[in-house]
């Protein structure tokens, strides 16, 4: 199992990649994963590890950074560690690819190196948000700001065999996002995704408003882009804010188990990072800001949909 993991992405690498390999190999002895990124820097920053014998470098000397317009970038800096990691799983020498770099790079270098998986117009960005019975998928959740209906039943699909194969869920419950539940309700837009949906061997929950989302109302919420993105911050925001505010106001040493498991459900970085669903590869988006263990977790991710073979069952069931 090779992962190749991008390591100049985050806000501090390769610091942060480097302390997530580790951690990651660590707990997964079938595990190899391949730093890509500047040779010498990378390596002083493994050399305070001891234990990397399955943690290899792949030199990459150019960076793309999020003030960089992405296809422009891609095209100057043929030799990113965002387009080399990408081309290594397109050759067959890594099985998945991680990176915390600019969002807008890997997902157009995603879509120009690993391409769309046929059946697939756009490629849908899910991401897991906690609910209080287990997490639901958000799709999508800031990759297709414009869509169709056809586009959302294809998200629809793909964040189904999503929950199947990476959370064990048997038949995942579709939602789509709306300001009521009423299948009169809605843009055009909705109204015409309601119908594919309903008429789809999809397991189809019908429409999702906001105030159920977190008692979760389905396994799969679907929604165009601009909305999902919308969501997905003011989610983030709240539950950061919430769980700064209980810390701030709790004795340590009186925060018990269950309240310690309440905190992790909101932490990000048990989930790891989102992954760009309908290419054809394991192409996983992390934070810019994420720490060591979001990496580590993110990792865990593409190594579950390389061992499920998550993209081959994509391909048959968007054939069938």
């Amino acid at each position: 199992m090779r992962i190749a993991l991008d390591a100049m992405g985050t806000d501090n690498a390769p610091a942060v990649e480097v302390a997530g390999a580790v951690s990651a190999v660590r707990r997964d002895p079938e595990l190899r994963v391949l730093l890509v990124g500047d040779e010498a820097v990378v390596a002083e920053s493994l050399n305070e590890y001891g234990d990397t014998d399955r943690i290899g470098l792949v030199h990459a000397p150019d960076q793309i950074t999020s003030a960089d317009a992405p296809a422009r970038a891609l095209r100057r800096r043929p030799r990113s560690s965002i387009g080399v990691g990408l081309a290594m799983q397109k050759a067959g020498e890594a099985d998945a690819f991680v990176s915390a770099g600019s969002t807008g790079a890997v997902m157009a270098a995603s879509l120009l190196v690993l391409r769309s998986m046929e059946g697939v117009d756009r490629p849908t960005v899910g991401t897991l948000l906690p609910t209080s019975k287990g997490p639901t998928l958000l799709v999508d959740s800031g990759a297709n700001i414009e869509c169709r209906p056809q586009h959302l039943l294809q998200f629809a699909r793909l964040g189904a065999i999503y929950m199947q194969d990476l959370l064990g869920v048997a038949r995942p419950r579709v939602g789509l996002l709306n300001v009521g539940a009423e299948p009169t309700k809605g843009p055009e837009l909705i109204l015409e995704a309601h119908r594919l949906l309903s008429r789809s061997d999809l397991c189809f929950a019908g429409n999702v408003e906001g105030r159920d989302i977190i008692h979760h109302a389905c396994d799969v919420l679907v929604s165009d882009g601009f909305v999902g993105n919308i969501l997905l911050k003011f989610y983030e925001s709240v539950a950061g804010f919430l769980v700064h505010r209980l810390r701030s106001r709790m004795d340590p040493d009186r925060i018990n188990d269950g309240i310690e498991e309440v905190f992790r459900m909101f932490d990000y970085a048990e989930h790891g990072g989102a992954p760009l669903l309908g290419v054809n590869g394991v192409s996983i988006i992390c934070h810019g800001g994420s720490p060591p263990k979001a990496i580590g977790a993110a990792i865990g991710v593409a190594a579950r949909a390389v061992r499920t073979e998550m993209v081959a069952h994509m391909a048959r069931d968007l054939a069938s």
